[in-house]
């Protein structure tokens, strides 16, 4: 064996297959110790993945069902062959977008037939080794995408999160979204706005007050039990969704033809980029956290595999997801039996305490996802980068305006394209160390 340099920077061993999981590594001295501090770990960011699936199925336009399946399945996949040692793998609001358009075009269907397209276009560059290209994406055009999704997510929640009354599905761009929201802006909800306003205070002093305490299940769960208790008039997920399924479904694909494969391919890249960007990033960030090193082209693989299986099982796209990674890592985690454990706790709840699900208040869970949309576009980095580079601050630019007003895929597209060009030109001078985001 040689030493390499993995796609953080860490020098680690270079197996000669492209395709090893961290589990097979971390279990060659595993311990009791481990697997109760794994234990704790699994249960602790199941209770903060929970009530975040559902949220991002809901503002997808999906079930709430399909995002505890997706993070059940694809987790446990993610977990058991990726290539990070500490990785939580699920649905995360990356994907909201990219989901919601598809299924406004295609219907739920073809977004499943999208994302088990995208499975396969990732083992693929698994296989081939493309885990490093990450590097090549630069990052103000990561930086503008994310923040461009994390706009367009606040602006799909201010519905749910001022009770808004919506007839039929609201319209996925950005400029006609906010047309039809000012249309019925007369429907504003006082309870509603309360109920997400004091969801959202109560995170903030949670993660402050006790940061390693699962505070988002507990502000969610407090003001939904509130709206039980009191019969405040406020809709809940059984109000509108009816009840949760209390197993996972059979395993299944749509019809599949030559047409629809075409007319999904745009569709299923789009999904596979993201799966792929996210999920390398986040195992990036795990690594700086955890003191470890992930392997890229494992986690490639492993990625396609979860989303082929989420795509059987009738879940959404899934990746890498950095705030619930972040939370199994400051919960004491050692080894991927952490998020294994977290989709076996996942499926647990669902089997033995669906009906609960169904009581969770529609703005409490909209004030999750408005919170989680702030820690996406990292406010308070804004600064720091209006003062770099004035073509990364174009590319930076170009990019959110492209992801919110046009398309994510020209977004995506235009971006690396005009960001490669600007590398071209300045070739020679060092490029910029890549900073550790905070969501």
């Amino acid at each position: 064996m040689t030493e390499s340099t993995d796609t953080d920077g860490a020098v680690q061993k270079k197996h000669a297959w492209v395709f090893h999981p961290k589990i097979l590594t971390t279990l060659r001295n595993y311990d009791i110790p481990s697997f109760l501090a794994d234990l704790g770990a699994g249960l602790t960011v199941a209770m903060v993945a929970l009530p975040l699936a559902m949220a991002i199925a809901i503002a997808s336009g999906a079930n709430p069902g399909a995002g505890l399946v997706t993070a059940i399945v694809a987790g446990f996949v993610i977990s058991a062959l990726g290539g990070s040692r500490v990785q939580i793998g699920g649905p995360t609001g990356a994907f909201i977008v990219v989901v919601y358009s598809v299924i406004v075009d295609h219907g739920y269907d073809g977004l499943v037939i999208a994302t088990f397209m995208a499975g396969l276009i990732l083992l693929i560059a698994g296989f081939l080794r493309a885990g490093s290209l990450i590097r090549h994406v630069p990052e103000p055009v990561i930086n503008g995408f994310t923040i461009g999704i994390a706009v367009i997510i606040a602006s799909s929640q201010i519905a749910d999160f001022f009770g808004l009354s919506v007839e039929g599905k609201m319209p996925a761009d950005f400029l006609p979204k906010l047309e039809a929201l000012w249309n019925i802006s007369d429907s504003f909800s006082l309870m509603s706005a309360l109920i997400a306003l004091f969801t959202l205070v109560m995170i903030v002093a949670f993660r402050r007050a006790a940061p390693k305490l699962p505070g988002l299940v507990v502000a969610v769960g407090l003001t939904s039990a509130a709206v039980a208790v009191f019969g405040l008039d406020v809709e809940t997920i059984a109000s509108r969704f009816g009840a949760i399924q209390s197993h996972l479904p059979m395993p299944a694909l749509p019809d599949l033809n030559l047409e629809r494969v075409i007319e999904l391919l745009p569709s299923a890249i789009i999904i596979a980029f993201l799966a792929g960007v996210e999920s390398l990033l986040s195992a990036m960030v795990a690594d700086r956290m955890a003191g470890t090193a992930h392997r890229s082209n494992t986690e490639v693989v492993a990625q396609g595999v979860a989303n082929c299986v989420s795509a059987l099982f009738g879940g959404l796209p899934a990746t890498g997801a950095i705030a619930r990674t972040a939370t199994n890592i400051r919960a004491g985690a050692k080894t991927p039996v952490a998020g294994i454990l977290h989709s076996l706790f996942l499926l647990a709840f669902m089997m033995l305490a669906a009906p609960l699900a169904g009581l969770l208040a529609l703005p409490a869970l909209a004030a999750v996802l408005v919170l989680t949309a702030w820690n996406m576009a990292e406010p308070q980095h804004f600064m720091e980068r209006m003062r770099t580079r004035r073509g990364d601050q174009l590319l930076l630019m170009m990019t959110l305006l492209l992801t919110v007003l046009a398309d994510l895929t020209v977004a995506i597209g235009a971006g690396v394209v005009v960001g490669l060009l600007l590398r071209l030109k300045r070739r020679g001078a060092p490029e910029a160390e890549w900073q550790k985001p905070d969501r």
